[in-house]
């Protein structure tokens, strides 16, 4: 099966590279190069094999999210000028990601669960179930790994240790809950529920600007509209659209990044099946119908576009 596992593309006037779990990311003086590859990750690990047509799934949502978020904050995507790959203003990013929840899922559960009635300074009430809507989002910042897991941190934190300036934080919190208040707008439109997401900022001769991905499935987590109440009330989970499906597969296989553990082996049908699962996810989430890219010669491709590009 043909796919884009990775790239290694020396450009004039290239003065930088960098692999992600995902992307790789190609500086220059004042642009960068970013490529969704297939590569797919979980538990912090790149699993061995690459998922056809994930990563212009990647890019494309993304794509779709900016341009329909632009009028609340500057973003640095300037074009598509390939469906893997995106061109933009290069800043200087923050290091810390905005992670913002509007209900009690995933890691704020699981320390709700275990007792804690406070995340990254954050109080949360009593009496919550897993995957209840909170009172109103909440902000739980992150750090920002380059290798190994984020880790959280309070808004005081990040002040006291002088992360970000005040008056530069309370900008990206204001950002932070207009950008998930139109996601959640735009998600609900599709018969979806934004349930969390992070969102990452850097900054420009003074100007803020989003950056990276939005509203993606590796980024997000969504759950089914039509039936979220229901589950609630009979309290069983809920239908999800995110890559957990694929953590979930890990994990019924005994694999969940830790040290001697082995990925459990991915079949031509495993990567079809996930292949078509993140299909789906692009069709929910945006509403349109996904136009496969030729994946013949797919490097060859990705670097003409690129190259006119920055010509």
């Amino acid at each position: 099966m043909n796919s884009i596992p990775a790239t290694n593309f020396q450009f004039p006037g290239q003065t930088a590279f960098y692999k992600g779990k995902v992307r790789d990311v190609y500086s220059f003086e004042k642009r960068l190069v970013m490529i969704a590859t297939d590569r797919i990750s979980a538990f912090d690990v790149i699993l061995p094999r690459a998922i056809p047509y994930k990563g212009q799934v990647l890019n494309q949502i993304a794509a779709h999210f900016l341009n329909a978020t632009s009028d609340i904050v500057p973003n640095w995507l300037e074009e598509v000028p390939d469906p893997n790959v995106s061109i933009g203003i290069k800043c200087q990013a923050y290091p810390v990601e905005m992670v913002v929840r509007g209900y009690l899922a995933g890691h704020a559960w699981r320390e709700y669960k275990a007792g804690k009635r406070e995340v990254c300074g954050v109080a949360l009430p009593e009496g919550l179930k897993e995957n209840d809507k909170l009172p109103q989002p909440i902000i739980t910042p992150t750090t920002k790994a380059h290798e190994g897991h984020d880790e959280d941190i309070s808004r005081e934190q990040i002040l006291a240790q002088g992360l970000v300036s005040e008056d530069e934080y309370e900008h990206l919190e204001r950002y932070t809950l207009a950008l998930f208040a139109k996601g959640t707008e735009m998600a609900a439109d599709q018969g979806l529920i934004l349930v969390d997401t992070k969102y990452e900022f850097g900054q420009l001769d003074g100007t803020i600007y989003l950056i990276d991905e939005i509203h993606t499935p590796d980024s997000s987590r969504y759950f089914y509209k039509d039936t979220y109440e229901e589950n609630q009330r009979a309290g069983v989970s809920q239908k999800q659209l995110s890559k957990e499906f694929v953590r979930e597969w890990l994990i019924e296989n005994g694999f969940q990044g830790k040290d001697g553990q082995t990925v459990p082996e991915m079949t031509d049908e495993k990567v079809t099946s996930i292949s078509e699962r993140y299909i789906e996810l692009f069709e929910k989430v945006t509403g349109m119908k996904f136009q496969k890219n030729n994946l013949d010669h797919p490097l060859e491709r990705i670097e003409k576009a690129i190259l006119r590009a920055i010509a």
